[in-house]
């Protein structure tokens, strides 16, 4: 893999991997990072120049081949790479526990740190120390011997007990299918029932339905199927997801993480993972997520009990027999939407054909930030559904290669992320631009018709757009510093920003037209869309704070638990306003917290929706285009990477820190 070793990487080519050479070329670039820092041990008088930047470049090479692992894994597996995966994922814990638990090393960079008052730096240059110095801290470079050790056994066991989890959850995802009949898919819009139809067939079902759990089947089926009976059984297939005694069930791996999780935050003197954690977010400490979460809770609560109550009176009105229950929900909230905002969502797709949506976000990012997406079929892509394009600024300088990745397949697991495969990063006086990539599972086309998005795969696109556009824009010089390396409860501001583009008629405007006729989309209907923000916004917020506080007692006093159904519902209980089902747990496909970086994270959600709230009022006060105002968002946000402290780039751009009530507001919460 010789392209790893260029700096100047046009694109990945992707068609010339072969899997067999992941872990050869992993050796071979573990050896060469290796030698670096060996360089680096042997100078006898560590400055930033020969320490601090020499550690920056030691695994340039090794850091792109892992990105390209790690994210082909996520979008592209196989069994074989799956099994790849355990070795590489094993092999590069060793390596970075060899680098982080170094003790020659750790002193050439504290000889440096100790003396950074004298050294001159500016600010990003300090940044970067303090950056490299604290992550040393923070992985065991402070430990004994003996204690270093265990770090290393408990990182070894972590990676490997993270892999599991996620395997098997994209092993009963895929391994669901429930072929139904003409009858039983009553009710499903005929566009749905078509994309359904086309699905079996290529499971050699002709004349039935086919219907799963990637989300553009298992929504519109909760939300339209007339069979009750068929909706509580796909609920319960969901949210049982490897809360089970199979081989892949993710009882163990839950509790195992936590304990391994805990266990290595007591190592280094933290009193719980959560409070590792959070000494590198914007929120500090658990009490201020807690108190966070509380106040949220008290303004959402009251709201999602009355918006379920009125619910209850509709469903009963219309004909609803017995007690409302979750699989219930998305059926009569369909129709109660309808009702109260003369808004049918399904006939909204028509509006919002694929390609236009993201001709439309394209012509967004033009309007704020001056850039220009070309599609560049020359570019390798590791599946046929990719789409490569290059990314240029308003003075036509190059800004980057930009990738996206639009629909479910077999080897790709559920729901929607942005990831690099380059970071951006200055050397020689030079710009490296990067290459950034977004992936979802949207609605795909059908042999009648293009793939005609939901709203909320629209407000998707636009927010994992809103990612890629902080991950182009970037403007460091260090990689570690550059795109979307911020804090976690930081990095959701520019795409949870930018979603509120999608209600906003001057934005509907460039792109939601009806495929078929080219009528746009009406006035009329974009003030009944403005309705969603609030419709049902108290039981919206109500699930997210959920999430967060049974993330946050996982990792506060999760350890020991043996009954997670047990330990879920009592996090829940006073948060839950709908009747428990059992054998049902989300904690077991809570791939975020689970298997990706959300641990004693996902609260960042809300936190960053009060950013973003604050920070879009600024643009609704000034114009949703104004140049002004977007030129201090992309200076101080999405080109600053992690240059300053989060809030002091909020700050910059805002004038004062961000206010909750904006959210609150925004929601009709208040």
């Amino acid at each position: 893999m010789k392209f790893l070793h260029d700096e100047k990487l046009d694109h990945v080519p992707f068609s010339t991997i072969d899997l067999e050479e992941y872990l050869p070329e992993l050796d071979n670039l573990i050896t060469l990072s290796k030698q670096r820092i060996d360089e680096i041990k042997s100078e006898s008088n560590p400055n930033f120049e020969n320490t601090i930047i020499k550690l920056e470049e030691s695994a340039k090479e090794l850091g792109l081949l892992a990105g390209i692992f790690f994210n082909l894994n996520s979008a592209e597996t196989s069994d074989r790479m799956q099994e790849i995966a355990r070795d590489f994922s094993a092999k590069l814990t060793k390596y970075d526990n060899d680098v982080n638990l170094d003790g020659e090393l750790f002193q050439k960079l504290k000889s440096v740190y100790d003396h950074k008052g004298s050294l001159d730096l500016d600010q990003e240059s300090l940044r970067v120390l303090e950056k490299h110095y604290d992550d040393f801290s923070r992985n065991g470079a402070l430990l004994s011997e003996g204690k270093k050790e265990q770090l290393r056994s408990l990182d070894e066991k972590l990676a490997q007990t993270s892999l599991s989890f996620g395997e098997n959850l994209l092993s009963e995802t895929k391994a669901y299918e429930l072929f139904l009949s003409e009858e039983e898919v009553e009710g499903l819009p005929e566009g749905i029932k078509e994309a359904f139809k086309e699905a079996a067939v290529e499971k050699g079902q002709e004349g039935k339905y086919l219907v799963n759990l990637d989300y553009p089947s298992y929504v519109p089926f909760m939300q339209y199927a007339q069979n009750r009976e068929l909706r509580e059984k796909l609920y319960r297939a969901r949210m049982s997801l490897c809360f089970n005694e199979s081989e892949t069930s993710n009882i163990n791996n839950i509790k195992e993480l936590v304990q391994l999780r805990d266990q290595r935050a007591r190592l280094l003197g933290f009193s719980s993972h959560a409070e590792f954690t959070l000494k590198k977010r914007m929120a500090e400490k658990e009490e201020k997520v807690f108190s966070f979460l509380e106040e949220l809770k008290l303004k959402a609560l009251p709201k999602a009990k009355e918006e379920l109550e009125e619910l209850k009176e509709f469903a009963k009105n219309n004909g609803f027999e017995g007690e409302l229950q979750r699989w219930d929900y998305s059926f009569w909230s369909e129709k109660l939407k309808k009702e109260k905002l003369s808004l049918d969502t399904e006939l909204l797709r028509p509006y919002f054909k694929l390609e236009n949506v993201v001709d439309g976000v394209f012509q967004v990012a033009n309007k704020l930030y001056g850039l220009t997406f070309k599609r560049d079929d020359s570019v390798d892509v590791y599946h046929e559904d990719v789409t490569a394009y290059r990314v240029h600024g308003e003075n036509d300088e190059y800004v980057g290669l930009f990738y996206a990745d639009f629909f479910p397949r077999k080897g790709k697991r559920g729901g929607a992320w942005m990831t690099s495969y380059k970071e951006q990063f200055q050397k020689g006086g030079e710009d490296h631009r990067p290459h950034i990539s977004i992936v979802c599972n949207f609605t795909k086309p059908s042999k009648t018709k293009p793939s005609l998005l939901n709203f909320e795969e629209v407000t998707t696109l636009f927010h994992e757009f809103g990612h890629a556009l902080h991950g182009l824009l970037t403007k460091c010089r260090y990689r570690s510093l550059s795109g979307t390396n911020v804090f976690w409860d930081f990095v959701e501001l520019p795409s949870q920003v930018l979603e509120n583009w999608c209600f906003e008629k001057e934005c509907l405007s460039l792109f939601a037209k009806h495929y078929e006729t080219g009528e746009l989309i009406s006035d009329e209907t974009i003030e009944r869309m403005q309705g969603l923000r609030t419709f049902h916004e108290g039981l919206a917020t109500m699930r997210q704070v959920g999430f967060a506080t049974v993330d946050m007692n996982w990792h506060t006093k999760g350890a020991g638990v043996e009954d997670l159904g047990a330990f879920e519902k009592s996090v829940m209980d006073e948060m839950d306003v709908f009747p428990k089902v059992d054998g049902t747990n989300f904690s077991c496909s809570f791939g975020h917290i689970f298997q990706g970086g959300y641990s004693a994270g996902y609260y960042s959600y809300k936190w960053a929706e009060v950013l973003d709230a604050d920070a879009f009022e600024a643009f609704k006060e000034n114009g949703l285009f104004d140049t002004k105002t977007a030129k201090l968002f992309k200076e101080n946000v999405l080109e600053s990477g992690n240059k300053k402290h989060p809030m002091d780039l909020y700050i910059a751009f805002r004038g004062h820190e961000p206010k909750v009530d904006a959210l609150l507001r925004r929601g009709g919460l208040i």
